[in-house]
């Protein structure tokens, strides 16, 4: 049988018995690449910038890529997204700004004082390996769930190490999972309650703490409900000013 006879006729055979994909032209394969090559170096760029902005924002819930889950990431969400919208600059965009870094400030001193017990056990290097929660964690990879869950509770009621009566960030839990899989997770929880003993119910907690997520949420609505008018006379006040 001539080539040409037999490689139409293996065509025929694999279009009829086999998947599809064997009797495809090399004309069909090119027109399947896409006509515009993704770029590398821009995908890098959102990867690098996505960490950051987990890393400077905490996430409560880090695998909540809508952060509406918990009321604390809402609200930090709600400030972000008003800040975008509103002019660099103004008054507005101030008042964000400072909501914005006391909620973030907030998040630090948690995430500080987990830094100090780690490297007090001797995890210098690795303390911020350990804490670090990508947007990627699922309980459902989670090795210890049940004990990291009732240790993360037992630092809540037992220890100052959130200094607040908040349920505690979630991110939390992925963190106290490693620290099972280690073995250092008991270690981790006695150095705590040493180091954050419970404060006494008469002890006010930490200004930088006390923030009134309500409030908060009440401005950011009030602020967008205000029109362009009261942007113009809040630039006209402070040129007055």
């Amino acid at each position: 049988m001539e080539p040409k006879k037999m490689g139409s006729a293996f065509k025929r055979f694999c279009m009829r018995f086999c998947c599809c994909c064997c009797a495809e032209d090399e004309d069909d394969e090119e027109e399947k690449q896409p006509l515009v090559t993704p770029d590398p170096l821009d995908y890098f760029t959102r990867e690098v910038q996505k960490r950051r902005d987990e890393e400077t924002n905490l996430w409560s819930e880090p695998g909540d890529p809508s952060h509406s889950e918990r009321d604390d990431d809402r609200t930090l969400y709600t400030l972000l997204q008003a800040r975008n919208m509103t002019r660099v600059g103004s008054t507005g965009y101030r008042r964000l700004s400072v909501d914005i870094e006391a909620m973030r400030d907030t998040r630090r001193e948690v995430r500080d004082k987990w830094k100090t017990v780690l490297e007090n056990l001797g995890f210098m290097a690795e303390a911020d390996s350990l804490l670090t929660v990508s947007a990627g964690a699922s309980a459902d990879r989670m090795r210890n769930a049940p004990a990291a869950r009732a240790m993360l509770h037992t630092l809540h009621t037992e220890t100052s190490i959130f200094c607040s009566k908040e349920p505690p960030p979630e991110r939390y839990l992925f963190i106290l999972d490693r620290l099972l899989y280690l073995d250092i997770a008991e270690d981790f929880l006695a150095k705590a309650k040493r180091f954050y003993p419970p404060n006494d119910d008469s002890d006010e907690e930490m200004p930088g703490l006390a923030i009134n997520l309500p409030l908060l949420l009440a401005r950011v609505e009030a602020m967008n409900g205000r029109g362009n008018d009261d942007h113009e006379e809040e630039d006209e006040s402070e040129k007055d000013d």
